[in-house]
């Protein structure tokens, strides 16, 4: 598939149109559409364009959408069966309350009474126990509308300063990492950077199954000439075709970066004019990754020391480049060290604010870079504002007609509010596309907190795991029975178009949080009757923020096929690239690119810590977590999507034949994984791509099939993101045959 618009035609044009698959061709699938919408796939942080075949209110099938410049008409497999969701039988069309007739039923109730008992349970638990006692957990695959009406629903309507949102299982490392090192949280480059660039360096991302239409950049840009170094302990798909393969041991990651700057500085393929211009801390970095040799650096990393010496010198010694992370490097303890020490190797050659020189973390949800900007976090407010800063919390609070004073605080993250929840500090939760008994760390232990719950409510268009616990159920929306916008993975946001109607009950998530409020009697602030609506406050409540949106709006994202933020004013065409020199930012005000008062940014120095849980004599193998192609998150979607399921219908513990001969298991037998938190038995699948000390489980499943009975819940001390990545396991054949 081509790369750019132009090298597209130019292949319909010496082709012809793929039959099928051309801008103006229908599916067969001997229904005629009534309507075609474009919009995007509801999946993950690339938000592909997809176009949407409409039949009587319903989604009946789909037709490439080549105009998007992001994919140009490409779609992974979960963004080609995406639409056959919406009319599954398991779709919530009606309010449900819980049976006390019925052990863990349910029956149906009228959705104006289910409002009326939700606003009551939350007056009753805010009247006895006070504001904070009711808690909201959030969603980053919610318009970024939705996103901003939890946060300001939280603080102006209920007054609780305990919102967070799944996001804090994603992204958050990433943001900290970012906001340290550049004083902004966002990917520093359009993908359009990756195809010319020298060197591309992808850590901890399984590219081509978790951002499938990214590995078609990274293709082009090996067209181009330029190389590929994977650093993951698996050898993913990605890394089959790579020119260096760098086999991490898991939760090393930062003792690799320290080691590859040590040889940057050892052999001076360092930019010091950038350094001397554009950068503070090089010097205290500099001592600190002295002691990271390169016989230190294998030692710990398991990399060989003649790899890893390869890897400095095609990083170190090309004159662009690009580097990639995911929630391989994010998912620790110390996730936030490992992306600071990524992010001094950028540093440290300059190759940054410049094109085809970049440098980003590739987005997982849907909208997860959006879902982090405007409020929905613990500890912030729209515009990536800081809640604790009194001259934020002003101007937000004038847009909201509310005092300062009256805002709350910072909260807690999405894990400690299941800890409050467990020592009776919080009785009552509201959650919104979240599932965190199948997501979270440990979720044996959230399943029992859900039960001790005075009242819990949930808002999804499935029952989900999570769901089956809650005292009542309210049916929002899907991706396509709404507008509004998301920011995708690049920074571009990008317009959702509503193709379909929510059926019977179920209402756009916007109008069942307004409906609460009212039923509460606060109804001021939230008397929205559309989604512009929403966004039009939102943009206000950006503007002058880092994560600045005044400038965009639906005619100018429809228009520019997306807009980069950030965009101070509609003249503004947006900031597809970062830090380049001149460009506008209300930090520095001209005092350079970066976001801090004097326009530099920050080499931090990165500490290498071991995971929060090693191995031992009685856990010996580590276990790590991840995703596989055909399935997304919690799976409340992909599970329910037949081709899906058939593609990968239960989860497998992968292992490398060596550990799996010691073992006495052979490919297909049931093999236990214990952890000191639980267990689960799966099908060992035997393959060579994993390292030796290592097992691999998707964690897409629930019940006795979740990889999350087995994780620990240590987090990150800054972002508090969970350790997923590491925990340590003993594994055996089932009954130890």
């Amino acid at each position: 598939m081509a790369s750019t618009p132009e090298e597209s035609q130019n292949i319909i044009e010496r082709f012809g149109p793929h039959p099928a698959y051309s801008s103006g061709a229908r599916l067969q699938t001997g229904i005629e559409p009534d309507d075609l919408v474009d919009t995007h796939c509801c999946f993950c942080g690339q938000q592909c364009g997809i176009r949407l075949k409409v039949k009587d209110n319903e989604v009946i099938g789909f037709e490439p959408r080549e105009d998007f410049p992001f994919n140009q008409g490409m779609l992974c497999p979960k963004g080609v069966k995406r639409y056959l969701q919406g009319s599954h039988p398991d779709r919530l069309v009606s309010a449900y309350e819980r049976d006390p007739s019925a052990e863990g039923g349910f029956r149906p109730i009228a959705y104006d009474r289910a409002i009326e008992r939700v606003a009551s349970e939350i007056k009753r638990i805010q009247d006895a126990y006070g504001p904070d006692s009711f808690a909201i957990l959030s969603g980053a695959s919610l318009t970024t509308e939705k996103a901003y009406l939890m946060g300001k629903f939280a603080r102006v309507c209920l007054k609780t300063a305990n919102i967070d949102y799944n996001g804090r299982l994603c992204m958050v490392s990433a943001a900290v990492g970012n906001k340290k090192a550049f004083g902004i949280d966002r990917a520093a480059n359009p993908w359009s950077d990756i195809l010319k660039t020298e060197v591309v360096w992808i850590s901890g991302a399984n590219v081509a199954e978790c951002a499938p239409i990214t590995t078609n950049y990274v293709w082009q840009a090996r067209e181009h000439g330029a190389k590929i170094i994977v650093v993951d302990p698996r050898i993913t798909p990605l890394a089959r075709t790579c020119d260096l393969f760098l086999p991490v041991k898991p939760g090393r990651d930062v003792a690799l970066f320290n080691g590859i700057l040590h040889l940057m500085i050892e052999n001076d393929w360092l930019d010091h004019d950038f350094i001397e211009k554009h950068t503070v801390g090089f010097e205290a970095v500099a001592e600190h990754v002295k002691e990271w040799t390169p016989r230190r650096t294998a030692q710990v990393t398991g990399i060989s020391e003649r790899a890893i010496r390869q890897a400095a010198e095609w990083w170190g010694e090309a004159k662009t480049s690009f580097l990639l992370h995911a929630r391989g490097i994010e998912h620790h303890s110390h996730g936030v060290q490992n992306v600071l020490g990524a992010i001094n190797m950028v540093l440290a050659s300059g190759r940054i604010g410049r094109p085809y020189c970049g440098y980003a973390t590739i987005t997982g949800q849907g909208n997860g870079q959006g879902g982090r900007e405007h409020g929905q976090k613990c500890d912030q407010l729209p515009g990536a504002r800081d809640i604790s800063n009194p001259e934020h919390r002003a101007y937000v609070a004038e847009v909201w007609g509310v005092q300062p004073d009256d805002l709350p605080g910072a909260g807690v993250d999405a894990y400690e509010i299941i800890r409050k929840a467990d020592s009776g500090e919080i009785r009552g939760l509201l959650s919104i596309c979240f599932n965190p008994k199948v997501s979270l760390p440990d979720n044996n232990f959230v399943t029992r907190v859900l039960d001790k719950l005075e009242f819990f409510v949930a808002i999804d268009f499935f029952l989900n795991e999570t769901a089956h616990h809650a005292d009542i159920i309210l049916p929002g929306s899907l991706h396509e029975e709404d507008e509004g916008i998301v920011t995708q993975i690049e920074g571009r946001v990008i317009k959702i178009n509503k193709a379909v109607d929510p059926p019977g009950d179920a209402r756009q998530d916007w109008r069942i949080i307004q409906d609460i409020a009212h039923c509460l009697g606060r109804e001021r602030g939230f008397q929205f009757t559309r989604p512009r609506e929403i966004f039009d406050e939102l943009r206000q409540a950006s503007r002058g923020g880092i994560a600045d949106y005044s400038g965009i709006t639906y005619e100018k994202i429809e228009k520019q096929g997306g807009v980069f933020w950030p965009c101070p004013d509609e003249d503004h065409p947006g900031t597809p690239r970062l830090f380049e020199e001149g460009s506008w930012n209300p930090i520095a005000k001209g005092a350079g690119p970066f976001y801090f008062p004097d326009g530099k940014a920050r080499f931090n120095v990165a500490p290498y810590t071991p995971p929060a849980e090693d191995v031992d004599e009685d856990y010996p193998i580590i276990l790590t977590t991840g995703r596989v192609v055909s399935q997304f998150l919690s799976g409340t979607q992909t599970r329910r999507i037949g081709p899906l399921v058939d593609q990968y219908p239960e989860p497998l513990v992968e292992m490398h034949p060596h550990l799996a001969e010691r073992l006495g298991i052979a490919d297909g037998d049931w093999t236990t994984i214990e952890s000191r938190r639980g267990d689960c038995t799966l099908r060992a699948h035997v393959v060579s791509t994993i390292r030796p000390d290592t097992v691999f489980i998707p964690y897409h499943w629930a019940g006795r099939k979740s990889a999350n009975q087995l994780t620990i819940s240590a987090q990150d001390p800054i972002s508090k993101i969970p350790e997923y990545k590491v925990c340590a396991v003993r594994v055996k054949r089932r009954n130890g045959e």
